[in-house]
């Protein structure tokens, strides 16, 4: 019960402190999760990230629940999700009445500015840590195996692929994963 009730004050804050959608929670995940109680590896988190980006759903939901799911079961998913949205819920209703209240003041747009260039250094922050574990397999820089051929190319063909061409993200991930099995499965890259 511990374990449940520790996951829930964890995923608690991230939701208190995720402005700016689901990738701004990320780096909270991974300071909470990975460097602060040691629950999961980097890779492992990578890899809860990459399934929750293929489901339906917002990301940060989906991710509290595969990491509540990894950590404790089905009673860890319900408490980590919990965790998560609950915030997010309470600052919604309470904000609404605060807006609607106090819509026309210089201050909130002003400090509603400062929020938004927040969650835009959040969210880079989380793409480069996403990044690095993907093409490095670690999060800090100058660390991990190195950037290998196979995951360069696949990352920059897909990156094209997705800006040049705008083909469908389920395509991008559908060639992907193919692409993974064939390169790391049975070429063994």
């Amino acid at each position: 019960m511990e374990l449940l009730f520790s996951l829930l004050g964890n995923f608690l804050q991230v939701g208190l402190f995720s402005f700016g959608g689901g990738y701004a929670t990320i780096p909270l995940i991974q300071e909470y999760i990975v460097e602060g109680q040691g629950w999961l590896t980097y890779q492992e988190l990578t890899d809860i990230l990459t399934i929750s980006q293929m489901t339906p759903g917002p990301i940060a939901v989906n991710t509290s629940t595969f990491v509540g799911t990894r950590i404790a079961g089905f009673p860890g998913a319900v408490f980590a999700t919990v965790g998560c949205v609950l915030p997010g819920v309470l600052m919604s209703v309470a904000l609404y009445y605060f807006f609607r209240k106090y819509n026309g003041i210089q201050g909130v747009s002003d400090v509603l500015a400062g929020l938004r260039a927040t969650s835009v250094g959040l969210i880079a922050a989380a793409a480069g840590s996403i990044l690095l574990i993907a093409l490095t397999g670690s999060s800090e820089l100058g660390q991990g195996s190195g950037i290998g051929a196979a995951t360069a190319g696949v990352f920059a063909g897909m990156l094209f692929m997705l800006r040049k061409w705008k083909w469908s993200p389920m395509l991008v991930m559908a060639v992907s994963g193919g692409l993974g099995a064939l390169l790391f499965g049975v070429l063994g890259l």
